[in-house]
């Protein structure tokens, strides 16, 4: 029993751990793939493809549920209209998080705007203190000065003191932030792929309706980049997001989102490898900042190394 708890934990890591590869591999396909069309072309090309890729997912678990499990009409209806508010609510959220991020991503390197888009990790504990008047932690306090720290030294150039597009990515993992709130919300209390599937499609319907009006549509354009896009729907909203809800199953969150922050890392290392893109020392040196803030914001102190740390301190007190 011990030896299969101890490969589920392993194979639930290595999950998370390939699902922030992909993610982090996202922005060097939303690079590639806005070479072809707009963003909001994107965008909805590739939130259309996520619902396709989830809805056999849904179909499968319906008919596995429907075998072990029966529910009252009531019971139905209301899930039905927690799905209805919850998509609605979460896929306008994502919608602003992305087609922001989207749209900057056409002047920032793929690799800088992994590590702001990133920076949602440490917002979310800010939301939690202001909204939900929650103590912010020490290592939350000093993570956010790394952040900051590690944001500057990536993004301040000497020509231009902060850019517009650098503004626009810190904008977009606000929303992020926001965004994971509310799915937090309501993946409590309805099926999370669901959620996913009618948060997309919302995502897709309010691009569409943008891609209509400011962009030119062309079949052909969406051709010659269908592979980043095939990339961004089917790999990264499908695989990526269903990889993430088997590796939580057996690992706890804090764990779970210290994997899925590597992402960040594999962004950067994505746009070198792939677009050839470099960083300066000094982005360098922003980025390890960044990433060491990022894990440092995601520690948590055992309660039994606080209690014995507590009593060192009043022996210490004491003797003194």
């Amino acid at each position: 029993m011990g030896k299969e708890y101890k490969l589920q934990h392993l194979y639930s890591n290595l999950a998370l751990l390939l699902t922030a590869f992909i993610l982090g591999l996202s922005f060097v396909a939303q690079k590639a793939g806005m070479e072809f069309v707009g963003p909001f072309t994107f965008n909805t090309v590739r939130n259309f493809l996520g619902v396709m890729s989830l809805l056999p997912i849904i179909f499968i678990a319906k008919i596995y549920s429907s075998k072990k499990y029966s529910r009252s009409k009531n019971e139905i209806h209301i899930q039905h209209k927690l799905l209805a508010k919850g998509g609605i609510i979460c896929g306008i959220l994502f919608f602003l998080a992305l087609s922001i991020n989207q749209y900057c991503m056409l002047y920032a390197p793929a690799g800088k705007a992994g590590f702001i888009t990133a920076l949602y990790i440490i917002f979310v504990p800010l939301i939690s203190v202001v909204f939900f008047k929650r103590k912010l932690k020490n290592n939350v306090k000093i993570s956010i000065i790394l952040a900051l720290t590690g944001l500057y030294l990536l993004c301040v150039k000497e020509s231009s003191p902060f850019q517009l597009c650098d503004l626009g990515l810190l904008i977009s993992s606000i929303f992020f932030a926001l965004h994971l709130f509310a799915v937090g919300h309501y993946s409590h209390k309805i099926s999370s792929i669901k959620l996913a599937c009618v948060q997309f499609l919302v995502t897709a319907i309010l691009s569409a309706v943008l891609m209509f009006i400011l962009e030119p549509v062309s079949v052909n354009a969406i051709l010659n980049g269908i592979k980043p896009i095939l990339f961004s729907g089917v790999v990264v909203t499908g695989v990526a997001y269903t990889l993430q809800i088997y590796g939580q199953k057996n690992t706890p969150p804090v764990l779970a989102s210290l994997i899925l922050s590597m992402e960040s890392v594999f962004a950067v290392l994505g746009g070198m490898a792939i677009l050839g893109e470099t960083l300066t020392f000094k982005e360098g040196l922003g980025c390890v900042i960044m990433i060491s803030a990022i894990l440092l914001s995601q520690l948590r102190f055992a309660p039994r190394a606080m209690k014995r740390l507590k009593r060192i301190n009043k022996k210490v007190q004491y003797t003194s």
